[in-house]
């Protein structure tokens, strides 16, 4: 299957906006990890109405001007994983949770590990805010975009654990 992308500037770096089907599927860092979402076959589209939407909202996000995504996603994975990417979502702008809570949500508390795994593999960073996601100390850990791109993402949505990392 075919996926169209956009490429877009941002304050962290170059994004690789992916969808398919009319849904967005993916949002890759600039510093991408090889294999780390998996995707079909990509056509440049930036006229795809999908992908210049994403765009639109990732830049009123980045302006400071919207904490709350409407874009229709097409999240590609495990069941599991599409479980973990869903807790996500339930993340409110400006919070955090950490590995351990999304794992309680999901009603899986003994799968911290796997927690972190898919959180690692969520393909459609940003919208689904990985990013928020935070270690048990409430420390900043792993993040597909760079630990700094996650402190200035957390800064941005005005969390305290941004200003603790300074």
């Amino acid at each position: 299957m075919s996926y169209e992308y956009k490429l877009m500037p941002s304050p962290v770096g170059q994004l690789t906006l992916v969808a398919r089907d009319g849904k967005l599927s993916a949002i890759l860092w600039e510093t991408e990890r090889a294999n780390r979402v998996r995707l079909g076959e990509l056509q440049e589209a930036n006229d795809s109405p999908v992908l210049l939407e994403a765009e639109r909202q990732l830049r009123e996000y980045f302006a400071g001007t919207r904490n709350q995504f409407e874009l229709e996603l097409d999240f590609t994975g495990t069941a599991f994983q599409k479980q973990v990417w869903q807790a996500l979502l339930t993340i409110p702008f400006g919070e955090t949770r950490s590995y351990s809570q999304i794992a309680q949500q999901i009603g899986n508390p003994k799968a911290v590990r796997a927690v972190g795994a898919a959180n690692g593999r969520n393909p459609i960073s940003i919208i689904a805010p990985c990013h928020r996601v935070i270690g048990a100390s409430g420390g900043l850990t792993g993040f597909a975009g760079g630990l700094e791109t996650k402190q200035y993402l957390l800064a941005l949505e005005g969390t305290r654990q941004a200003a603790l990392a300074l």
